[in-house]
């Protein structure tokens, strides 16, 4: 997971999120091995596992970082507006790319934590064919759409016809995530898996 001596030179380009506290960094080099996803907190998490993370979480508006596949989403607090940092913020990701180039440190315990993490974010383990289902699901057909607006989606349980997930990134905490569970994630799984009537976002 260790990035590339040679690797080429990256671009990185910002996008808007539904979400007005995050942005989405959008890298033309990977960053992680396709389906991994890792998110940092704090700077506490982020120390000696990811020096990007590591970086971004230097600039004080800095409150969350999720890596994916390809993109970088950034959560910040109130203290400055988009329009006054996301060209820096930019810049900054694409410079660290293009000379340190590492996403997450080599060493063992950093892959250790790499792989805790991502297991963290990573569904939880089916009990059955409907389980199943209700995952295949996700992963076809709504998660593409939840990591292109910079946030990750999961599955926790499903009981009594309730299906719970984890909203995390851009999709944590914002209004419109709701939205879009309900009426897109939720009649989704309601036509394609029988026995789901509801679906609902775990409090982390």
């Amino acid at each position: 997971m260790a990035q590339p001596a040679n690797r080429p030179p990256a671009s990185v380009y910002a996008e808007m999120t539904p979400n007005p506290a995050t942005m989405r960094f959008v890298s033309s080099v990977p960053l992680l091995p396709e389906g991994q996803v890792l998110e940092f907190l704090s700077p506490e998490q982020a120390q000696g596992v990811s020096p990007l993370a590591e970086k971004v979480f230097n600039l004080p508006m800095t409150t969350g970082v999720l890596i994916g596949g390809n993109f970088v989403t950034v959560t910040k607090n109130d203290i400055v507006s988009w329009d006054m940092v996301h060209l820096e913020l930019r810049e900054f990701i694409q410079e660290h790319l293009r000379t340190d180039g590492r996403v997450l440190y080599a060493d063992v315990p950093a892959l250790e934590l790499a792989v805790a993490n991502d297991r963290s974010m990573g569904h939880a383990e089916p009990a059955g064919a409907e389980e199943e289902r209700i995952i295949a699901v996700l992963d076809e057909y709504v998660r593409p759409a939840v990591e292109g607006d910079g946030g990750h989606i999961a599955f926790r349980s499903f009981r009594d016809g309730v299906v719970t997930v984890t909203l995390r990134g851009s999709c944590s905490g914002c209004p419109s995530s709701m939205v879009t569970l309900k009426g897109g994630v939720e009649n989704l799984l309601r036509q394609m898996v029988p026995g789901v009537r509801e679906v609902v976002a775990e409090e982390l």
